[in-house]
């Protein structure tokens, strides 16, 4: 990356830094030379684009393909990205609807070369609507280059109204939250989850989230995150909750080395 987001300090100093900054941040950051090429390759070929084998054997669409959805470490599996393309997800057994990640199928149903007679690679909206969405990408990866949690935090307050937005079922939306790991991680942190919670059965899960939710966080209703001083409730707490477990593991790890360093008593 040619520009780096000015970041004085993690957590959530950070994030009110950041906030304030975002506007002239991400302006800088969009007219930076890479964002700048892949950008304009993209909105100039992917009308070219009518098949999943024609678009994963060009590597510099693919890239803004999949960042846009924060998939970009899957550019070298192509063959699994053209499954997921091929199927779609009209299909009960296509691939995307098979992984927990739902990611993919938000992918597929953005490109729809499956589910649709012509693919939305021919609509003159589209370039524009990936692009912008490879940008606020790029720009959450670059911020966590810096800090993982911020970059987190940024994807939460983009994607979290977007899925309140397509249902009102409660269940409905915590499975899609619990199948997106950028999201699940902010819920897990931020009500206080342990590391092993992912391995107990599926119902459990969504019983805990739930449980939890209600009872640690002061915003209501699920549905209620869709406002924006509610949200911010939800993205505090796990900052907050994130620094604290940060600065645990710096004081254990001083004292483990403290010990290490003393010299053995006779």
């Amino acid at each position: 990356m040619n520009f780096q987001p000015l970041i004085p300090q993690g957590g959530l100093p950070g994030w009110v830094v950041l906030n304030a900054t975002l506007e002239r941040q991400t302006e800088v950051f969009n007219s930076s030379p890479i964002i700048q090429r892949d950008t304009a390759y993209f909105e100039e070929n992917i009308a070219k684009i009518l098949t999943p084998e024609q678009l994963v054997s060009d590597r510099r669409l693919l890239r803004v393909a999949l960042g846009a959805f924060g998939l970009l470490d899957d550019i070298d599996n192509r063959a699994f990205i053209r499954t997921i393309l091929d199927e779609g997800t009209v299909r009960d057994d296509a691939l995307a609807n098979r992984l927990s990640d739902d990611r993919y199928k938000q992918l597929a149903d953005a490109f729809a070369f499956a589910d649709r007679p012509v693919p939305r690679t021919q609509l003159s909206t589209f370039p524009g609507e990936i692009v912008a969405a490879f940008r606020r990408q790029e720009f959450e990866v670059a911020v966590g280059e810096q800090d993982e949690a911020l970059r987190l935090a940024m994807n939460t307050q983009r994607e979290l109204p977007d899925i309140l937005s397509d249902s009102n079922d409660d269940d409905t939306i915590w499975y899609r939250i619990m199948g997106t790991p950028p999201l699940r991680k902010v819920f897990e942190v931020a009500l206080g989850l342990p590391d092993t919670f992912a391995q107990r059965d599926i119902d459990r899960q969504l019983e805990t989230f739930k449980e939890q939710f209600d009872r640690q966080l002061d915003v209501g209703a699920l549905a209620d995150l869709a406002q924006e001083d509610q949200l911010e409730v939800l993205i505090r707490r796990y900052l907050l909750r994130d620094q604290v477990a940060a600065i645990e593991v710096q004081s254990s790890n001083a004292i483990a080395l403290t010990l290490l360093q003393s010299p053995p008593r006779l």
